[in-house]
């Protein structure tokens, strides 16, 4: 009778994972599961069933969750627009001045300031792109 019990624990605490997403009643799931088993194949009292439930719960919590969750979390968001554009690399199409200046990044033509102010970058320089303030692409040749 207890492994039924066990059984249907099991198959709620399965179903309210659902809800959550965080992998923790899924692994007292399959401790219930397993305890169901257990409880199926022994005649073990319902004392010693707690201690398999709190064993395997305790494995799969530290044992199974934390790979899952690992493989299972969401991806570093993509950044886009002119998030994306820092690093990047841009072609001077003309000179790169204090005041004035015009770069190509990724097919797109920015106006363009350097980063230190007492350079300049001759057209036909790659430089980098290392941030974007307002409409202005911000550059340094660097090293």
């Amino acid at each position: 009778m207890t492994d039924l019990i066990w059984l249907v624990a099991a198959v709620a605490l399965a179903a309210a994972e659902a809800l959550t997403g965080d992998f923790v009643l899924l692994m007292l799931g399959g401790a219930a599961l397993t305890t169901a088993g257990v409880s199926a194949i022994t005649d073990w009292p319902v004392w010693a069933d707690a201690v398999v439930f709190a064993l395997a719960s305790v494995v799969l919590l530290l044992g199974v969750r934390p790979p899952l969750r690992r493989r299972f979390s969401r991806p570093p968001a993509l950044t886009t627009g002119i998030d994306a554009l820092p690093g990047k690399h841009a072609l001077v199409l003309e000179s790169v001045g204090v005041h004035s200046g015009r770069v190509k990044i990724d097919g797109e033509v920015w106006s363009a300031r350097p980063l230190d102010e007492t350079e300049s970058y001759e057209t036909g320089t790659t430089v980098t792109v290392m941030e974007i303030d307002g409409a202005t692409a911000v550059v340094w040749r660097g090293p």
